[in-house]
């Protein structure tokens, strides 16, 4: 029974171990994702306060206005923060993909070391059950093996004092002859 609790122990710290160093690379790779979403939204706050600078730009007329350079610089960056914008998202959607493809493997090995452990829980009843019947077996068989010694004790016994018997009836009919 000892056995079987530390074989089933054994077997779990294997695949956990085994597991850990896949979970490392997944972890790596999350991380990696999320440093790229970091970098793009560094970016982004850049090209916006280059945005917000280039709105204040009036290089037309004296500086009074905005000329059509300043104007189209404007919208330039503009185009670049929606571009950076949906690189964050496409990067964030990853992101999220990375997350849920690991809670799903984590589902699918909490759902894997569920059956297992049903199923050693399973062959350790029947052990036990076995185990059970086999004690009451040797009970039965030890009470059978009392009652043969009482039997045999008995019938030695018996034949002790039929041998006894049987010796005085041989004495009386064939007294001792003294000569």
């Amino acid at each position: 029974m000892q056995n079987i609790k530390y074989y089933l122990i054994a077997t779990l710290f294997i695949l956990i171990t085994a597991n850990h160093t896949k979970a490392n690379i997944d972890s790596l790779t999350f991380e990696q994702q999320r440093a790229t979403v970091n970098s793009l939204l560094d970016d982004r706050a850049n090209r916006f306060g280059q945005y917000i600078s280039s709105l204040e730009e009036r290089t037309g007329f004296f500086g009074l206005i905005k000329s059509k350079n300043d104007m189209q610089k404007s919208i330039n960056i503009l185009q670049d923060i929606v571009q950076t914008d949906n690189k964050i998202f496409i990067e964030t959607r990853k992101l999220l993909q990375i997350k849920d493809n690991e809670a799903e493997k984590y589902q699918r090995l909490a759902s894997k070391y569920d059956e297992q452990v049903t199923a050693y829980m399973k062959t350790i009843s029947k052990l036990q059950a076995t185990n059970e019947k086999l004690r009451l077996e040797i009970e039965v068989l030890e009470d059978g093996d009392n009652n043969n010694k009482n039997i045999s004790f008995v019938l030695g016994f018996l034949l002790l004092v039929l041998g006894i018997i049987l010796f005085r009836l041989y004495r009386r009919k064939n007294p001792k002859k003294l000569t």
